[in-house]
């Protein structure tokens, strides 16, 4: 089995991430069997004082490199948003990436999904990001309304990446989501790693892409594959 190396942002969503690929590659080969995996944590606030992509970029090269060090043969980053660092320092990574975007939409494809609902921190939904990789599938991507988007990314920066749960948040986002189904949506993207501490698509009834586990999965099917 492959080295896993997990570029930690947030102590939630990489945790989530880590345990979901402790179950997962648990469930296919037995209890207790899972690649070695190695996590890299720069301190969170040295992601939160950075003022733009390059320089978020350059941390997520520190980790990746000392993953590198550690024996990791590709990475997972259990964060969303700071996927938009990555075209800063793909052509200088060198193992490969697993792109947490991309993985979302290819799931959304398998389930024919048409119109996603985006949740995320305010600088994801307000990027092109998630409308970059829909897009070639025919896939609509459906912001939630500007005084929406205050309220997750408040939930997500001031609450869920402290590992902060507030039974509040379930409801908040069930109501969200809601609205975003009444304008024509046919599924929402949970895109941001720690949304699974207070949401989950049996909680909706309606479908909901786990980025955090979709990714896990993808990691371990890497993991087992035979090539690089």
């Amino acid at each position: 089995m492959k080295h896993i190396g997990i570029i930690a942002i947030t102590p939630p969503g990489a945790a989530l991430c880590y345990s979901a690929i402790c179950e997962e590659s648990s469930s296919r080969l037995g209890r207790g069997r899972y690649p070695t995996i190695t996590i890299n944590a720069l301190p969170l606030n040295s992601y939160i004082d950075t003022s733009n992509w390059e320089e978020a970029g350059e941390l997520m090269l520190r980790s990746a490199n000392a993953l590198i060090a550690a024996g990791a043969d590709f990475f997972v980053c259990p964060a969303n948003t700071n996927h938009l660092a990555l075209p800063h320092i793909t052509h200088r990574l060198q193992r490969p990436i697993i792109h947490i975007v991309d993985v979302v939409a290819r799931e959304a494809q398998r389930r024919k999904l048409r119109r996603l609902g985006i949740l995320g921190t305010r600088q994801l939904m307000e990027s092109g990001l998630y409308p970059e990789f829909l897009e070639p599938y025919g896939i609509e991507a459906i912001l939630p309304s500007s005084e929406q988007r205050a309220v997750l990314h408040h939930l997500i920066v001031e609450e869920l990446i402290n590992n902060i749960v507030q039974p509040a948040a379930s409801a908040s986002l069930q109501q969200i989501v809601g609205d975003l189904c009444s304008r024509g949506a046919d599924g929402v993207v949970l895109g941001c790693t720690e949304l699974p501490l207070v949401i989950s698509e049996e909680q909706l009834c309606f479908p909901a892409l786990d980025s955090t586990r979709l990714l896990a999965i993808a990691a371990v099917d890497m993991a087992l594959s035979a090539g690089v």
